[in-house]
């Protein structure tokens, strides 16, 4: 599903025309990348009322589904971004600042610096992101496939399937439909540009790794597997697979927790122009994810 999303750069030097804006338009061009649709574009100053009505302009009168905000999550006694949003959601989603942290840690020690915060109003998300282009880019790219999914469930009436990237369901949850998967690919802006699409379903064998690996006839039979995934490197594999040529979209979902013989694992999905480029990008992406970003445990 296409979601619509509104940029909101909060500066006071850029309100005053004494700095041009280059976190907004970089923030607006990620979000079109990942199949939002951008109805709205903001400039306010470091004022709380006015960070605050743009805020609610945007979720209660434009209904976009995701607002993105640049600016103002520092320290500088000017720096209240996120006072104005905790101030305007009903409720906080602590969740979507941790991860973007966490990714700027990786890369600086002063990622722990940003006072970054998130929040629903309505069926609204807002989140905050740093005013530097380069750190407002990798915030936003730490998150933006899980954002995706969070959508889907504040679109719905109950829960949402967890067909989106990098999902993931409790112990003997259920795959996603195939079948929905491939329709809602089929919608994607970049469709017209697909030939191909390939499924890997992923399930629990039997059979140990050892023996099917390493050719020990000895091993026992896999009795139960303890499925874990690292969401940061599975958001990294998945936007180096969009990166390899002639793909146009990638859908992840892996469970965890512990399995069944027989559960799915993961199903994977990619569509791109030619077959070779799709069946290379699936192995690639597939391989990473086995190799780079789960823990399997079998259980005998």
């Amino acid at each position: 599903m296409a979601y619509t999303c509104a940029v909101v750069t909060v500066s006071d030097k850029g309100w005053r025309g004494e700095r041009k804006d280059t976190s907004g338009p970089a923030v607006c061009a990620i979000a079109e990348q990942n199949g939002f649709k951008v109805i709205h574009t903001a400039m306010v100053p470091d004022e709380l009322q006015m960070i605050k009505d743009e805020l609610i302009n945007c979720s209660d009168k434009l209904k976009a589904n995701l607002v993105l905000t640049t600016g103002g999550t520092g320290f500088s006694p000017r720096d209240i971004t996120p006072e104005a949003t905790l101030s305007v959601v009903e409720r906080e989603t602590r969740g979507i600042p941790e991860a973007m942290r966490y990714a700027s840690l990786r890369i600086t020690p002063r990622g722990c610096l940003s006072r970054s915060a998130a929040g629903i109003r309505g069926r609204t998300l807002i989140v905050n992101l740093p005013g530097s282009e380069k750190a407002a880019r990798e915030n936003l790219e730490a998150v933006i496939k899980a954002i995706d999914h969070g959508l889907d469930m504040l679109a719905s009436e109950g829960s949402a399937d967890c067909a989106a990237p990098a999902g993931a369901v409790k112990a003997g949850g259920k795959a996603p439909s195939m079948d929905k998967w491939l329709g809602e690919a089929k919608k994607q802006p970049e469709a017209e540009k697909c030939g191909m699409y390939l499924f890997h379903n992923g399930v629990v064998r039997r059979t140990a790794k050892a023996k099917v690996r390493s050719g020990d006839v000895n091993a026992p039979d896999v009795e139960k597997l303890f499925l874990a995934y690292d969401r940061v490197k599975v958001d990294a594999a998945i936007k180096k697979a969009y990166s390899m040529p002639g793909i146009f979209y990638v859908n992840v979902w892996i469970n965890e927790g512990e399995l069944e013989v027989g559960d799915d694992m993961m199903l994977v999905l990619v569509g791109g122009d030619i077959r070779p480029h799709v069946i290379d990008a699936l192995q690639t992406l597939v391989g990473e994810i086995k190799n780079e970003c789960v823990t399997e445990n079998e259980v005998f």
